[in-house]
C-alpha cells in the first residue's frame, strides 16, 4: 500500500486580499512561511521518498520550507484552476460554494471567460497524480498544491463539504490518501498547530 499526502500552500497575499489567484501567483505573507514552517514539525516522523508540487512559486515556496534540501520535480498538472480573465480579481466575484442555488456554480461562470471547468480540472490534477502514484518506487509521496485544485481530486474519493466541514481548506493542511491497485481511500486531514 503507497501512501499519498496533498497538501495546500502556505497562506498568501492574494488569501489575505480575497483575490482570486488560480494560474497567477502571489507571495506567501509571513503567516505562509510560519503555516509551513509548522507543516515540517507536523510531517517530521513521515518518510517521503519522493516530493511534487505545481509550477506555481507560492507552491514550491511552500514545498522548500516544508522538506528543506529534498529535491522536488514541478508539475503544471498540479496547478490551481485557471480562472481565465477573472484571475487576480476580488473574490466576491465567486459563486458560492455551498449556496442555496444547485443551479449555480464555478462551471457556469468561469468557463465563459476562459477559464476551466471542474472537469477540466479534475482531469487534469488526477491524471498527474495518478502518473505519480504509479511509479514503481513511489510508496510515500508528499504533493504541494492549491485548495481548488486539491479540492477536485478529493471529490473523486471523499466529499469535501464534509471533510473540511463546510469550511475552506486550511493552508498547509494536508490530505492523506491510500493508494492501492489503483484505488485512492481518503485516511485523514492533518492541519499544522496554529
Amino acid at each position: 500500500m503507497k501512501h499519498l499526502y496533498l497538501m495546500r500552500h502556505g497562506e498568501t497575499l492574494f488569501n489575505v486580499r480575497c483575490r482570486i489567484q488560480g494560474w497567477c501567483d502571489s507571495p506567501l505573507t509571513e503567516n505562509g512561511i510560519e503555516q509551513a514552517k509548522r507543516a515540517c514539525e507536523m510531517l517530521k516522523g513521515i518518510e517521503f521518498d519522493h516530493y511534487y508540487c505545481s509550477t506555481a512559486e507560492r507552491a514550491c515556496d511552500t514545498m522548500e520550507l516544508v522538506a528543506p534540501g529534498k529535491p522536488y520535480v514541478r508539475l503544471k498538472g498540479l496547478k490551481e484552476r485557471g480562472f481565465g480573465t477573472f484571475e487576480g480579481e476580488s473574490e466576491d466575484l465567486n459563486p458560492p460554494r455551498y449556496g442555496t442555488d444547485p443551479g449555480f456554480s464555478y462551471d457556469d461562470l468561469f468557463p465563459h471567460y476562459g477559464g476551466e471547468t471542474s472537469e477540466d480540472v479534475r482531469v487534469r490534477v488526477c491524471g498527474a497524480i495518478n502518473e505519480i502514484m504509479e511509479k514503481e518506487d513511489h510508496h510515500t509521496v508528499l504533493v504541494v498544491s492549491h485548495g481548488g485544485a486539491s479540492t477536485r481530486f478529493l471529490a473523486t474519493v471523499a466529499d469535501p463539504a464534509v471533510v473540511f466541514q463546510r469550511k475552506r481548506f486550511p493552508n498547509c493542511a494536508a490530505l492523506h490518501f491510500t493508494y492501492q491497485n489503483g484505488e485512492y481511500e481518503f485516511v485523514e486531514m492533518l492541519v499544522p498547530e496554529q
